[in-house]
Parts: C-alpha cells; sequence; structure tokens
C-alpha cells in the first residue's frame, strides 16, 4: 500500500474545503448534466448517472439542485447543451497540466483557460502533447476510520483492483478504467461506504518542485484552473519536495 505525494494530499484538503465554499456542487451539476445526456435520466440505466448522482450525495448536494442538473441535462430546461471538453498545457518549469471542462459556449471556455495559462507563467498546449504523460485510471475513495490497511487491500484486490494507496484519512482504490464500476459495486457489496469513484489521470513522472516561487506559481495556477466555473478536474504532475512544503508553511 502506497502513499501519495504531499501535493495530492493537498488537492484533496482542498478539496473539502470546497465543499463548504459550494464550489464542488456546481462541478457535480456540471458531470450530472453530461451523465444525464449522454445515456439518458434513469440511474437505473445509466451507470455513469448514478456514479455522478452518488458522487454528488457524498457531498450534500441538495436533491432539488440534482435533478435540476439532469433536466438541463436533458434539455428541458432550454438554453445551449453542455459539452464535455479537455485541455492540455504548461505551467512554470514546464509542469504539465490536463483540464476536464463542461461548458455550454466552447469558445468562451477555451479563451479562458488560455488567459489563465497566459497569465500565469504558462501556456495551452496542443492535444496530446501533455495527456501522454499520464495514466488513465478509476479511482475509489473510502474513509479510513475504523477500515484496517490490510483489510482494505485485501477486500480491493478481491473486488478486482488495482492498487489500494492511503492518504491522509482515506483509502484510495485504483482499478483499470474499465473495470471502476464493477469494483466499486463489488466494495459496496461488501459493506464499504464509498466516498467518491471516478476516472482520473495519474501522473508517470511527477515533476518533483524544489524551488518555493516555481510551487507558489504552480499551485497559484492550479487552483485557478481548479477554480473555474466550467472545470471539472484538473490533473498535474507537479510534487513539491518536502523541504519547499516546510518553507510555504512557514
Amino acid at each position: 500500500m502506497a502513499g501519495h505525494n504531499k501535493w495530492s494530499k493537498v488537492k484533496h484538503i482542498k478539496a473539502r474545503v470546497d465543499v463548504i465554499k459550494g464550489r464542488v456542487f456546481s462541478k457535480c451539476a456540471h458531470e450530472i448534466a453530461l451523465a444525464a445526456r449522454g445515456g439518458g435520466g434513469d440511474i437505473a440505466t445509466n451507470a455513469r448517472l448514478r456514479v455522478a448522482v452518488d458522487n454528488a450525495k457524498a457531498v450534500s448536494m441538495p436533491k432539488d439542485n440534482i435533478d435540476r442538473a439532469i433536466k438541463k441535462g436533458l434539455g428541458e430546461l432550454g438554453g445551449e447543451a453542455i459539452q464535455e471538453v479537455s485541455y492540455e498545457g504548461y505551467g512554470p518549469a514546464g509542469i504539465a497540466f490536463l483540464i476536464e471542462a463542461a461548458t455550454d459556449n466552447l469558445n468562451r471556455t477555451a479563451a479562458d483557460i488560455r488567459e489563465i495559462f497566459s497569465k500565469n507563467h504558462g501556456s495551452v498546449a496542443t492535444p496530446g502533447s501533455v495527456s501522454y504523460q499520464f495514466d488513465r485510471k478509476g479511482e475509489i475513495r473510502i474513509a479510513a476510520d475504523g477500515v484496517a490497511d490490510d483489510v482494505m487491500m485485501d477486500a480491493a484486490i478481491l473486488a478486482g483492483a488495482d492498487d489500494v494507496q492511503r492518504e491522509e484519512q482515506e483509502h484510495v482504490v485504483l482499478t483499470s478504467p474499465t473495470e471502476l464500476a464493477a469494483v466499486a459495486g463489488e466494495l459496496r457489496a461488501a459493506g464499504f461506504a464509498i466516498a467518491s469513484e471516478k476516472l482520473v489521470s495519474i501522473p508517470q513522472n511527477p515533476s518533483v518542485v524544489d524551488d518555493p516561487e516555481i510551487a507558489r506559481q504552480a499551485m497559484k495556477l492550479y487552483d485557478l484552473l481548479d477554480g473555474y466555473d466550467d472545470t471539472l478536474n484538473v490533473f498535474t504532475n507537479l510534487e513539491v519536495a518536502d523541504e519547499v512544503f516546510a518553507v510555504l508553511d512557514a
């Protein structure tokens, strides 16, 4: 059972703070709308929608918001349809970024993403020039409270997972992209409460930053991309060296 790097931990601490800010509701709504648009509004027959709704419920998103997002995806509320799009770019010191977004205005979102990069020591890259540096995986998060590491590992491998990592107060179960739903279903059947279930992009070779100023710039760029209204997910190969974290925390 391996541990994630410290930047990974920071990202997920930040994600929990975003719940309080309410920004996570917007991301959940976009994902629900995309799922409904692609596979219909019935969670019994639309696996992606079921996952999106489960994730929304896990962060206490109100039922009215969930229902409205489904209707948006089905086109029942009017307006432009939500589309899924991804962007690739480089930040300071060549740090790689992948951005998954959902938008009803492709031109606006592309311009906004380009501006965020250009104003923060980065640039948008051509499609495929960054994504090859990442592996696509299924990720399942389960609270570690009351679940021993060896118990989680045994259950996850039995369910068909590839690996289990420990991250602060969560177990992170990794699967192949095609096995995510099946492994999550096995773990639910075994009695585990799943906090989130989604596809992620994991860097093959983390870019370790040992310069505090570069770390600040890269983390600011991440925050701006992640905080953008149309963003669903941001993945990066940024890894901040321990001694730099000590400086940043001082």
